[in-house]
């Protein structure tokens, strides 16, 4: 398949990109440093997604059968970067007549509100009680801003049009490569806490032409 991957150089995305291009995939990275990618054998274009217009990404989208997306706030100043960029991604796959998106949210995100989901539920089916009621809300009290961020992106995504899946992973951990992970549609999964960067990018990729999977939150974990 041919996929574009965003936010390539980021935890997730390189992740995505490395394995992508070892199952044999053709594959265009999308960084705003290149310089973070070195030899990777992927086709890079450079943008900066905080800022990057429609016009910019479509030649990083065009003839691409799915595009998978790291694309997140890394600290206080990138954040607004997971809105923007989606935003900016998403009119250039219309433009460009590319359906598949796959994006990186957080497990915490079907609790946050919105502009075009004010009024979320308090609290995940999936969570059990010291998530729910100890774990979740103390993660939303320090990282309220990039959370914000990633809730605006969801909105973004589910406007869009496109064949959207949203994976919503807890804690993430630089562990290894398992394909040991739970996935739950629609809701958190009780007792998940964490799953490493690699699974989540191999949940993305198995995703990618799974059709039970479009249009559909997931939640994955250990």
């Amino acid at each position: 398949m041919k996929l574009t991957v965003v936010a390539a150089s980021g935890g997730i995305g390189r992740q995505v990109l490395e394995q992508a291009l070892a199952g044999g995939h053709e594959v265009t990275a999308v960084v705003r440093d290149p310089g973070k990618l070195g030899e990777s054998g992927a086709r890079v274009v450079r943008a900066d997604l905080a800022s990057a217009s429609p016009d910019e990404l479509r030649a990083a989208v065009a003839g691409a059968d799915a595009v998978l997306s790291g694309l997140g706030a890394v600290g206080k100043a990138g954040v607004g970067v997971a809105e923007a960029g989606t935003r900016a991604v998403t009119a250039a796959m219309r433009a460009e007549g590319v359906r598949r998106l796959l994006v990186v949210s957080a497990a915490p995100i079907g609790t946050v509100a919105s502009p075009q989901r004010p009024h979320p539920p308090r609290h995940d089916p999936g969570e059990g009680p010291v998530m729910r009621y100890v774990l979740t809300p103390a993660i939303k009290r320090v990282l309220r801003a990039h959370y914000a961020d990633l809730a605006r992106m969801e909105d973004v995504v589910l406007a869009g049009g496109l064949d959207w899946t949203v994976v919503r992973p807890p804690r993430l951990t630089d562990g290894p490569l398992t394909c040991d992970y739970r996935v739950a549609y629609g809701q958190n999964l009780r007792g998940g806490s964490k799953v490493s960067r690699a699974d989540v990018a191999h949940c993305m990729l198995r995703a990618v032409d799974d059709p039970e999977t479009v249009g559909r939150i997931l939640g994955v974990a250990y």
